[in-house]
């Protein structure tokens, strides 16, 4: 018999619970050895990577098999040398990391990788519906797949992890952006972005109430800015408020009170996410023309549309250009800006999902178990489950559920 934590059937004796021999042989049979592949990223401005060499050596010492491109962690400062000593192996071919029995990497899959696939796998990536295309998840059906959406998993407190992560960290990101483009070095006015005795506070505006929006907010009030934060709920400003445990500026979209705010700002980070179909934006090209000169919007939600009228989608190499004198910051994919922090964050969630997968007998068996991964299920062997990626390109989705339940 073996200590364990609390389970199913188990007897204590004294501090320690002990569990029965066949129920542990139960959980040995359960047991599925997990060959990873983790590719380079091939993404522009695609810089983190799924899982760290801390998280391959928990992996490997479980019995799993890493298989790691060559130089996929350098853009997260991350070594060859570093994954080969925790255990990964090393390969020089991007068409070895496709046969794996997992593949998992950030970006979604191009029509190339997938053209790489053995097929009958399982695959990890981000989604991101807005920019699919039909051909792709075509191709992703004909290969029997089951792809996961890493941002559409959800854990045991019905949470969205990986989107919860990386918005925190495009918050926080947001504002050192804005303090770095405020001062000189970048040819800015010169202005700290923070809170100095007999000087007045620069002003920062966020444009809605979600997670990025908050630490967006908090880093700004750490520093000493005086902070205004828009949405169109009162429920989400209170929220908001809650969490940050003071009070704090807020206002409905009001167009008069949003527009004189905006006159005042130094700098606007816009964090909204759009549900459905929004027309028009929340900043019109007449608000930011009088705006002051050398202020600076950065659009967190460029990805999606973006909030301001203005705004055009930039990169990493290439990130501002300026209308009406206001810089425009609008790269998406602000957590690659840090992408050493954003990849421990998502292989703090990758890492554990993995460790349980392999626990239960694999994706298949676990997907059954887990509400949560069946949520993140796009594509359950080479069937679409995703309703609506059916409806953008006419495709039949069927529910998860009924397909688990029949087989």
């Amino acid at each position: 018999m073996a200590p364990l934590s609390q389970g199913s059937r188990n007897f204590p004796i004294g501090h320690k619970i002990y569990q029965p021999k066949e129920e542990m042989l139960e959980i040995e049979r359960r047991r599925k050895q997990l060959a990873i592949g983790i590719p380079r990223e091939d993404g522009k401005g695609e810089n983190r990577i799924c899982l760290t060499p801390q998280s391959v050596e928990v992996l490997v010492n479980n019995g799993h098999d890493v298989m790691i491109e060559r130089g996929a962690g350098l853009a997260s400062n991350y070594t060859d040398k570093e994954y080969s000593e925790n255990g990964a192996q090393i390969v020089n071919a991007k068409s070895e990391i496709y046969q794996c029995d997992v593949v998992m990497q950030v970006s979604p899959f191009s029509s190339a990788e997938i053209d790489m696939l053995r097929g009958n796998q399982i695959l990890f990536s981000a989604l991101q519906i807005k920019s699919q295309c039909c051909e792709n998840i075509r191709k992703l059906m004909q290969k029997k797949v089951t792809a996961i959406a890493m941002e559409l998993v959800k854990d045991e407190n019905n949470f969205f992890p990986v989107v919860r992560s990386m918005s925190e960290i495009a918050g926080i990101s947001a504002v050192m952006i804005a303090g770095e483009y405020l001062s000189k070095a970048h040819g800015g006015k010169g202005v700290m972005l923070g809170g100095i005795t007999g000087i007045t506070p620069t002003e920062v505006i966020v444009l809605g109430a979600g997670t990025a929006s908050e630490y967006a907010t908090r880093a700004a009030m750490g520093l000493g800015a005086m902070v205004k934060v828009f949405d169109d709920s009162i429920y989400r400003l209170r929220r908001l408020e809650d969490h940050l445990g003071h009070r704090v500026f807020t206002s409905i979209f009001h167009p008069h009170v949003l527009e004189k705010a905006l006159a005042s700002a130094d700098v606007v980070i816009g964090a909204l996410r759009y549900e459905k179909n929004v027309s028009g934006f929340i900043v019109t090209e007449d608000m930011v023309a009088k705006m002051k000169p050398g202020s600076i919007i950065i659009d967190l939600s460029i990805d999606q549309g973006g909030c301001f009228e203005t705004s055009m989608m930039t990169t990493h190499k290439d990130p501002v250009f300026k209308k009406h004198g206001v810089l425009h910051y609008c790269v998406p994919n602000v957590p690659s800006h840090v992408s050493r922090t954003a990849s421990l964050a998502l292989s703090n969630i990758c890492s554990p999902l993995l460790l349980q997968i392999g626990n239960n007998g694999g994706v298949h068996q676990f997907i059954k178990r887990d509400i949560g991964l069946r949520h993140g299920t796009y594509i359950y062997r080479g069937i679409l489950t995703n309703r609506r990626l059916g409806d953008s390109f006419g495709i039949l989705a069927k529910d998860i559920d009924l397909l688990l339940a029949a087989m």
